[in-house]
């Protein structure tokens, strides 16, 4: 078995269902600090901030600190300061978010926030989404703004519920504007791509460890970065028996040697 570096860890399913601790997930990144192995937590939910994860985690018997947490939020700053061709200038943006998402972009100067005529639409979760929001985004997608979504998640576990995620609002809007965006989260490579930037770590030397087939396991496709699948979560052996494998696959993380 390959010496992993940096294991890159989702958290809901993986680490937590909701406010129920999985127990296997929490000894494995005490397993990781013990063995002084490096460990980012790569989440898709950009409704939270950096030090609200660490609260919550906290709540499940992990002690960590913001610069072991990268979300979507904080890989679209990222990636738009890096990708950006006029960097003379302010760029504007139109925010359809929560706290986790505003915090991470106008926090950081180079940004500023224009409903009228923004060089960027960037759409995450919003459990407060209105008519109106979405016509304003709308309205700037048509006008030549770049549409940015955080994550594609269709739809987002809460309870015994599934309920509609970030890839649904930006469905809407995606419809109304006659664009589609540009996703930043899992299964995307741009968030994997950002996070082994920001901790200066190869491919070959990470592992992305997470529940969900369609969003952990295919960033690992896509981003040429080995996979394991912990069964704790929403992805069961026998959805995937016909597709593509990930490289491991765990009943749960106890059963990981490191």
């Amino acid at each position: 078995m390959r010496d992993y570096q940096l294991y890159l860890i989702d958290l809901d399913g993986t680490i937590y269902r909701g406010n129920e601790t999985i127990a296997s997930g929490v000894r494995f990144v005490k397993r990781l600090v013990d063995q002084k192995k490096d460990y980012l937590f790569l989440t898709n939910n950009t409704t939270r901030t950096p030090e609200m994860v660490v609260a919550k985690l906290k709540t499940h018997g992990i002690t960590t600190d913001i610069a072991h947490v990268y979300t979507p939020s904080m890989a679209t700053a990222e990636y738009l300061l890096h990708h950006c061709q006029n960097h003379d200038s302010k760029i504007s943006v139109y925010i359809i978010g929560q706290v986790g998402l505003w915090k991470e972009i106008l926090e950081r100067p180079e940004f500023i926030y224009d409903e009228q005529n923004p060089d960027y639409v960037i759409v995450g979760m919003d459990t407060d989404l209105t008519y109106q929001k979405v016509r304003v985004a709308t309205r700037a997608i048509r006008a030549g703004a770049v549409f940015i979504g955080t994550n594609a998640d269709l739809n987002l576990p809460l309870g015994d519920e599934l309920i509609p995620g970030n890839g649904s609002q930006c469905a809407m809007i995606a419809a109304a504007s006659g664009q589609n965006p540009m996703y930043i989260g899992k299964p995307e490579a741009i968030i994997v791509d950002m996070a082994l930037k920001r901790v200066g770590t190869k491919k070959e030397d990470a592992l992305i460890v997470g529940d969900n087939y369609n969003t952990d396991i295919k960033a690992g496709f896509n981003s040429g970065v080995d996979q394991l699948l912990t069964l704790t979560g929403v992805t069961t052996k026998e959805e995937i028996k016909n597709l593509k494998q990930p490289t491991l696959i765990v009943e749960n993380l106890d059963e990981y040697q490191l």
